[in-house]
């Protein structure tokens, strides 16, 4: 236990309970520098962070304090409820809702003082009505990414409602790029100029465009705020170039057995991999409710994902069930892995986006998957 517990949180005083199967490891201190460098970056234009989905499952609450102490004053988040719970951390920051305003939730925006981003006509209109005074608005513009967002005929119609545009406090115009992790798609071009346009026919407002693979793109795409969420966990979302963080993520999980099987016999459900030879086969406390997916599952015609036992990778063979995976650790000696050992299901040698390839998945999913059954543990060594 000891070992572990030096690896994964070695700030004293961070102890892991003896019942706990996996450990997620947050460091702090490396988020709040992950911001910093992107704010650097893309500076002089502000650098925001995207929270939504309890800070991709790594904690609002220990995350978005660590944020703000960076100096970050700029939250997204998708709903009002994490805006009500993002509120309680940065009771200053300028909180924007990128769901925006359900029938019914005017009031609740309101007393939190979260912007929502509104992406229609008819939002806007009811947002307006629900206020005493122009409503605190962004405004969500599609530029070809068709998701959300008003089209172009509605940006036009809004542009020359005057008497709409009076009762609305109108303070971001963003949109959001389809092809930003492809650096050469032309639909980065396209959609800068649209934006742009769409822009220049409205009041003006701070304009939004780039999230963590678009603020890589350029000056051109800063504009007044940049939106980065995965990067600021560590994700690097566009294997042609690098973005300027480190991973902020470790997941540890348990050894509950290691057995021998003999060739010919069958790991796992469905009988899906059989031995050829002599192997000896780990049993892990983690499966797809941990945030470890199916599609991780690996067949004799088939490789699948894999876990990193004293810094090297060990296949996973059969099926990944609920609560336990099997991983061939048949070659790996000196130490031989045992009962209660750990491995790393994320780490230094298998970073995010290697845990999602293997599994036809990308690393956004993996980090929002984790499972709430693993231990977490916060470092903060430059708290």
């Amino acid at each position: 236990m000891h070992d572990i517990q030096a690896r994964a949180s070695p700030r004293a005083g961070s102890a892991i309970p003896a019942g706990a199967t996996g450990v997620i490891t947050i460091d702090l201190a490396r988020l709040r520098a992950n911001w910093q460098a992107l704010a650097h970056h893309v500076a002089p234009a502000e650098c925001g962070a995207v929270v939504k989905a309890d800070a991709y499952g790594l904690g609002a609450s220990r995350v978005i304090p660590a944020l703000v102490a960076a100096g970050c004053r700029s939250l997204f988040v998708a709903t009002p409820e994490e805006a009500a719970a993002a509120r309680e951390h940065a009771p200053d920051a300028a909180i924007y809702v990128l769901d925006g305003l359900l029938p019914g939730t005017e009031m609740q925006l309101a007393w939190t003082g979260a912007v929502p981003v509104l992406a229609s006509l008819d939002e806007l209109r009811a947002w307006a009505a629900a206020s005493d005074g122009p409503a605190p608005t962004a405004l969500h513009v599609d530029t070809g990414l068709n998701r959300l967002g008003m089209s172009a005929r509605e940006v036009e119609e809004l542009a020359i409602d005057r008497e709409l545009l009076r009762r609305l406090d109108l303070r971001l115009v963003m949109s959001h790029l389809a092809c930003a992790d492809e650096a050469g798609h032309i639909m980065n071009r396209e959609q800068l100029d649209s934006f742009k346009r769409l822009c220049a026919s409205l009041p003006q407002a701070r304009a939004s465009l780039a999230a963590s693979d678009g603020l890589m793109l350029g000056a051109a795409f800063h504009f007044d705020l940049v939106r980065p969420g995965y990067a600021l966990y560590g994700g690097q979302a566009a294997p042609e170039r690098t973005t300027p963080v480190q991973p902020v993520v470790r997941v540890s999980a348990r050894i509950l057995q290691v057995q021998d099987v003999a060739p010919g016999d069958r790991i796992g459900y469905s009988a899906s991999y059989r031995a050829t030879a002599p192997r000896r086969i780990a049993t892990i406390a983690a499966g797809y409710a941990d945030g470890v997916f199916r599609h991780a599952s690996a067949t004799n015609a088939e490789p699948g994902g894999a876990v990193v036992i004293g810094g090297r990778r060990a296949p996973i063979v059969g099926r990944v069930s609920m609560d336990l995976i099997t991983v061939d650790v048949t070659d790996l000696r000196d130490p031989t892995p045992t009962r209660g050992d750990w491995v790393d299901l994320i780490g230094p040698e298998l970073p995010i986006e290697d845990v999602g390839a293997a599994a036809k998945t990308i690393g956004y999913e993996v980090l929002t998957r984790l499972g709430p059954r693993f231990h977490r543990v916060y470092l903060d060594q430059g708290a």
